[in-house]
């Protein structure tokens, strides 16, 4: 695959989820669910994700290609992972860290709607 190929499986994925609408702030893709992002995305140079991540980001934080997200909001759980063209990411893994995100931000009921991809 591609990182076209990864951003829009990502993206349509994200999108899938309830409410959840796209904005274009700072020519990047953000992933909203009632006026709050829950997942930053971005194919200029390479792929790119961010997510919040409040049960797992210590465990997201192991790999070699994430890190804490910037601007101070790595204190508050959210994560970046980058993936350069050579590097093929997880998307199952990521799918759950979309669902993560999304559960972190989206009104309780709304959240627990949503179940882990498959």
């Amino acid at each position: 695959m591609s990182i076209d190929a990864w951003f829009e499986e990502l993206r349509a994925y994200g999108l899938s989820l309830p409410e959840a609408v796209e904005d274009h702030p700072w020519g990047h893709s953000a992933l909203k669910v009632r006026g709050k992002t829950f997942c930053w995305l971005d194919k200029q140079e390479l792929f790119s994700a961010t997510v919040k991540l409040p049960v797992s980001a210590d465990f997201a934080l192991m790999f070699d290609w994430a890190e804490p997200a910037g601007y101070g909001l790595g204190r508050s759980g959210w994560v970046s992972v980058r993936f350069p063209a050579e590097t093929e990411p997880d998307l199952y893994l990521l799918k759950r860290w979309v669902t993560e995100s999304y559960r972190a931000v989206a009104p309780k009921k709304l959240g627990a709607t949503v179940v882990d991809p498959d």
